[in-house]
């Protein structure tokens, strides 16, 4: 007996259009509803996710074994809007200098003779190198044995850049030598030294604050020297004085644009170079709001300026201007030829081979 019945149709046509059914028993299959995610026509979609979530999960366990691993970037030091890279090396408890002679990385302002900023710029890693070579120590450990010698902070002092590749290199510069002092201003010279001021300030309290640039010779130790001596003025300012014509013409070196507020003849002020602002001084500047002073062409004239409005005591000493290595020389370059040394790093290292500039001793016997 046929399984189907065909209305309509004859038995001829059925008979030659149906294929033969076998009369074993037919057993029908369970239905599936999922087909088989191993199909080799099909991948479920499931099984997709399983493996995008086991390698995103492998990924991140390795890039977080990297992460811890690897070299970390040097703390610093945060104060207001400046860093010191010095202080946060030593404020680990890892960090010591022989025996138990631990630093004072975590006191808020240490108390020094004097702190010295070392103005220096993106473009002058070759000097900062030659002053390494010579006056300026060349590690971590050297500059804290200069600091405990003589009383004195040294420190480089940079801005900051928008240019990624500038502050990288700083960077790896910091993280070797650790003897930088980085402020918020951006690669703008005029404002560096005021803003250094105010940040060395908050991170040192010093007896004095001085301004050096980084081509030229100094010896620490006289300059210590000159520092500890006693002075009835408590608002003292240092340096190699100066008058001089004022520059109007604009074609000319040292232009100031200002020139008509000042007069024919600039007032009595210290050559830019290097020169010394006592603590008192140095405070005032500090609460002083930003752009509340005005600020001349010429870095020095604008520090003359402030000073002139001040009832400061102007000291005038030659001996930070000397052009020439002398046995009472504590800063040398070569005056009034260049505001500094003349082809700054390889005169460092000539100047550095003469005796009488890096080893004579630090007073005559006369003054001792």
């Amino acid at each position: 007996m046929p399984l189907f019945s065909h209305r309509g149709h004859s038995s001829s046509s059925s008979s030659s259009s149906l294929p033969t059914i076998s009369s074993k028993t037919f057993k029908p299959q369970k239905p599936s509803f999922f087909p088989s995610p191993f199909s080799g026509r099909h991948v479920s979609p499931l099984i997709i996710f399983c493996f995008f979530s086991l390698f995103v999960g492998i990924s991140g366990t390795l890039f977080a074994i990297v992460a811890i691993r690897r070299h970390q970037p040097l703390p610093v030091y945060r104060c207001g809007g400046s860093e010191d890279a010095f202080r946060a090396f030593y404020s680990s408890s890892t960090h010591h200098l022989g025996g138990d002679q631990s630093v004072h990385g975590l006191v808020d302002r240490p108390k020094v003779i004097g702190f010295v900023g070392i103005q220096t710029g993106f473009e002058s890693v070759d000097r900062r190198a030659a002053l390494r070579e010579t006056w300026f120590p060349s590690d971590p450990e050297g500059l804290l044995r200069l600091e405990q010698a003589t009383g004195l902070a040294f420190r480089f002092v940079i801005g900051y850049s928008r240019d990624a590749k500038k502050m990288a290199e700083l960077q790896k510069e910091m993280q070797k030598y650790r003897d930088f002092l980085i402020i918020d201003n951006e690669e703008e010279y005029l404002k560096l030294p005021y803003k250094t001021f105010k940040a060395a300030y908050k991170h040192f309290e010093a007896e004095y604050y001085v301004k050096a640039d980084d081509d030229i010779y100094l010896r620490p130790d006289r300059l210590a020297t000159l520092l500890a001596k006693e002075r009835t003025h408590s608002r003292t300012y240092i340096g190699c004085m100066k008058k001089g014509p004022v520059i109007t013409d604009p074609k000319l070196k040292w232009y100031e644009k200002s020139g008509h507020l000042i007069g024919n003849e600039y007032f009595l002020h210290a050559y830019g170079p290097i020169y010394v602002l006592s603590a008192e001084i140095v405070a005032s500047l500090a609460v002083a709001r930003n752009n509340s002073f005005r600020m001349f062409s010429n870095e020095d004239v604008t520090i003359g300026s402030w000073m002139l409005a001040m009832d400061v005591k102007h000291e005038d000493n030659r001996a930070i201007c000397d052009p020439r290595c002398m046995s009472t020389s504590i800063a040398v370059w070569d005056i009034p030829k260049c505001s500094g040394l003349c082809n700054a790093a390889s005169r460092m290292r000539e100047l550095h081979k003469i005796d009488m500039c890096s080893k004579s001793p630090t007073l005559q016997p006369d003054d001792r």
